[in-house]
């Protein structure tokens, strides 16, 4: 159970406890409420006096359309959603992705459903995937503004959509679906097989779809690589997610918010298995990950001790529940936390810009509205506490700081990490027009 410390807390925390249920006294409601949905997304957990929901299928015909359109399709794309994720689809998505030989891009919290490393994995192609597939099958994945709505210029203007969904006043928003499958995502993902099976059904490896694909794949990793193996300082995004890549465990819990932080860790950070990645999700609310990594660390402690809870912050991110530090340290939870520190809120400035612009007058009327105090030491708010903190300014201290943080068992670390003020993504190939006219 989470809640916050104080009344009318108190009486009911004290009442849970002597029931036998553990209580985390968080430091804001907030964060309590993004732990309690965290459990339930990483378990599966029912309420024991509730009966599981039961399972609903899809109904035949609209499966019959879908495999149609999926084996007449020339550039298929399948889009697997935090919601494969949800209903423990893993085994039926990984046997369609195997079978079938289509290619595949998780949503954000989609990812490990599938293994990023697997080859029929394009996110590295993300946006040439979206805006050239033919038939799209959405499992679980919803149109909304992580998917561009599902509208031209980023996907084609005549491109067909199924959807697979458990919610009905789902199907259908923004983009009408050729195939509206409701039901199940593992349970429909098995329709979807049992009549793929019979036609025997393969997406051939050697077409064109697939020759552009991995050839979009090879290039924005190479530029990745060479983003992050600039030897500058300060470090850039890419430097420090390919430091902490190197390191980090296959299955540790990855949970991440932030701006440039989040989008770019989504990409250089691989995930391997299902309900192993949290972030901001659908509504990008900021302030989610404290809350998150304390309920991973949670369900680890109960489920396996041995796993890692590493949550990854932009610094301004980090400002919106950072005193649930506190509560790491106060219930003896092994978190890391990464803090990418560019300053500010996108981009920030160095301590001499601040100096010179401080020069100009009232703060309020000059400091640009994305900047952050230069330097800031957020790891002492960690030491504070018990914790251990370490502030980071080079790949090997970030290495060394990475390293003293896995091998610490029993306490929360905080690494802050300063990198460039102005560093940004890497450049995006701007979006072909494409005519609405006939």
């Amino acid at each position: 159970m989470f809640g916050i410390v104080g009344i009318p807390v108190t009486e009911l925390a004290i009442a849970a406890q002597a029931s036998g249920i553990k209580f985390i006294g968080m430091r804001n409601e907030q964060a309590a409420s993004y732990a309690a949905s965290a459990v339930g997304y990483l378990t599966g957990r029912y309420v024991e006096c509730c009966p599981a929901p039961p399972i609903s299928m899809a109904e035949e015909m609209a499966v019959s359309q879908a495999v149609s359109f999926i084996v007449h399709s020339r550039k298929p794309l399948l889009i697997i959603g935090k919601g494969a994720a949800y209903s423990r689809a893993e085994n039926s998505i990984r046997k369609l992705v195997d079978q079938c030989g289509l290619p595949f891009l998780p949503t954000p919290m989609g990812k490990g459903v599938v293994s990023d490393s697997h080859p029929c994995c394009v996110a590295a192609a993300r946006s040439r995937a979206l805006q050239y597939a033919d038939v799209i099958v959405l499992l679980g994945a919803r149109l909304n503004w992580i998917l561009h709505f599902g509208l031209p210029l980023r996907f084609q203007p005549d491109v067909k959509i199924i959807q697979v969904d458990i919610c009905a006043e789902e199907l259908g928003n923004n983009v009408r679906p050729v195939a509206a499958l409701l039901g199940d995502i593992k349970a429909v993902t098995e329709q979807l097989l049992g009549q793929l099976n019979k036609k025997l059904w393969k997406y051939p490896s050697n077409t064109d779809w697939w020759k552009e694909l991995r050839a979009k794949v090879k290039s924005n990793e190479e530029t990745s690589k060479a983003l992050s193996l600039q030897k500058g300082l300060p470090m850039n995004y890419y430097t420090v997610f390919h430091h902490v890549r190197e390191l980090l465990p296959k299955d540790c819990i990855l949970i991440s918010e932030g701006a440039n932080t989040m989008d770019i860790g989504r990409t250089m950070l691989p995930n391997y298995e299902p309900r192993h990645r949290l972030d901001a999700g659908t509504f990008g609310t900021m302030g989610v990950g404290l809350g998150f990594a304390i309920a991973a660390a949670m369900v680890a402690k109960d489920q396996d001790p041995k796993q890692r809870v590493v949550c990854i912050e932009g610094d301004s991110a980090f400002g919106f529940s950072g005193m649930e530090v506190e509560t790491m340290c106060r219930y003896s939870l092994p978190i890391i936390i990464i803090i990418v520190n560019n300053n500010g809120i996108y981009s920030g400035l160095d301590a001499d810009t601040w100096k010179e612009i401080l020069k100009l007058g009232e703060p309020s009327a000059c400091v640009p509205p994305v900047s952050l105090l230069p330097n800031a030491h957020y790891e002492q708010i960690m030491s504070a506490f018990g914790g251990k903190g370490y502030f980071v300014q080079t790949p090997e201290e970030l290495q060394a700081a990475l390293k003293a943080s896995l091998a610490e068992k029993h306490v929360p670390s905080l690494i802050n990490i300063m990198i460039d003020p102005q560093s940004d993504r890497k450049k995006q190939v701007s979006v072909p027009s494409f005519s609405l006219l006939p």
